[in-house]
């Protein structure tokens, strides 16, 4: 394990590698989407199917990634997933045509399953020990700064020299920037570990998969995740729906990322003592209610605030307690297969979520009810992890 200085510095970098590895390979194409389609000639519906591919794959492969870091550390996983996110980022910034978009968007999904959330929380567990949940919290506030910090980027690169020159820059952040850190600032295995590789060798897992609390745990991020991901594909156009004009939404969404820290830092000062498993369902509550206010808030700027605010802060925190409440429930060991088990639905969900929503407006349901149906989704995922966090069979 690290101490102190290491642990800031371990968490400091992993931040930064987290900036660009979610601003390059997930929130990007919300700025360049449309002048990628424009100078491929492909239509909106194949170029996020493309990019939905991305997702299914990095789900796919979320498991075997985590199970590589607890055999052979996370440097060697979250390098790796350096070197394809720069290989996808070339490959869309030399995209001519749907084919090599389709392989740009497959390449980012394996490079997503090696390098964000779940496999640098898999890292820090084998170096921080006791401090595994504020080290979670300190990665989240800064990874939280993904999206302020690359959509205006985007934007200026996209303006300046052209979307291509744009994933060409990100390109070069992998390489220049992500994959140093990975490969210098992230320790090796720590020797701790090694002790344990011929047990992990014979088979020895994380006692979760053999707990039936995994299945609901499961079930209750795929549900809460699929939530998330309509609000954040399309926070802009649900607050126009409300009533906002569309400067009045973008302003109002902007709010989003600094609740989110404000989440963290809530929970890193306030909530630190409290067990992971409680602060999820009250995160998870924040998130109901936030619905609910959006459900409401026809004609309202003042709910709409409201909405974005509680929506904000009660994100911010669940993404922390998608790190530490596992740990908290089954134990460090084989954490890293277990995190890559659970991202899966997640992943899943965060893919077909925009699309479901597409298909439930394009029926005629309003929108008011489609938030009906959305806070009904969140309530089963909170039912679902209120299950998971019981205390297990015969314990």
């Amino acid at each position: 394990m690290i101490e102190g200085r290491g642990i800031a510095g371990l968490v400091t970098g992993l931040g930064i590698a987290q900036i660009v590895s979610w601003g390059s390979l997930y929130y990007s194409i919300s700025v360049l989407g449309v002048p990628m389609r424009t100078g491929t000639g492909v239509s909106e519906l194949f170029l996020y199917g493309a990019y939905t591919a991305g997702l299914l794959v990095s789900g796919v492969l979320s498991p075997m990634a985590g199970r590589l870091i607890d055999s052979k550390g996370g440097r060697t996983v979250l390098a790796a997933g350096s070197i394809a996110g720069a290989a996808a980022m070339a490959l869309l910034a030399l995209a001519s045509g749907g084919a090599m978009l389709v392989a740009g968007w497959i390449v980012a999904g394996i490079a997503m399953s090696a390098t964000l959330y779940d496999p640098a929380f898999a890292t820090l567990s084998q170096h921080t020990g006791e401090r595994y949940r504020r080290a979670v919290t300190l990665l989240t506030l800064l990874g939280g700064l993904a999206s302020t910090v690359f959509w205006p980027l985007a934007l200026v690169l996209n303006e300046a020299w052209g979307w291509r020159a744009a994933f060409a820059v990100f390109a070069a952040l992998h390489l220049a920037l992500c994959l140093p850190i990975h490969l210098f600032v992230v320790p090796p295995r720590p020797a701790e570990a090694r002790t344990r590789e011929s047990r992990e060798r014979s088979g020895e897992r994380s006692p979760a998969f053999g707990d039936p609390r995994l299945a609901w745990l499961n079930a209750s991020f795929g549900l809460v995740t699929f939530a998330v991901g309509v609000i954040a594909v399309r926070m802009v156009e649900l607050l126009t729906g409300v009533g906002l004009t569309p400067a009045q939404a973008v302003a109002a969404s902007t709010l989003m990322g600094p609740m989110q820290v404000a989440g963290r830092v809530l929970e890193m000062g306030f909530l630190a003592r409290t067990r992971a498993t409680s602060v999820g369902i009250a995160s998870m509550l924040l998130i109901v209610v936030a619905v609910g206010l959006l459900a409401n808030a026809a004609g309202s700027p003042a709910l709409a605030v409201a909405f974005v605010v509680s929506y904000g802060c009660g994100n911010g925190i669940y993404t922390i307690v998608r790190g530490a409440a596992p740990a908290e429930l089954f134990g460090p060991a084989g954490l890293g297969e277990l995190l890559g088990h659970l991202a899966r639905p997640s992943l899943f969900a965060r893919a077909l979520a925009p699309g479901a929503y597409s298909v439930v407006t394009a029926i005629g349901v309003g929108q008011s009810a489609a938030m009906g149906l959305l806070a009904a989704i969140l309530v089963a995922g909170l039912a679902c992890f209120a299950l998971a966090v019981r205390p297990s069979y015969g314990g």
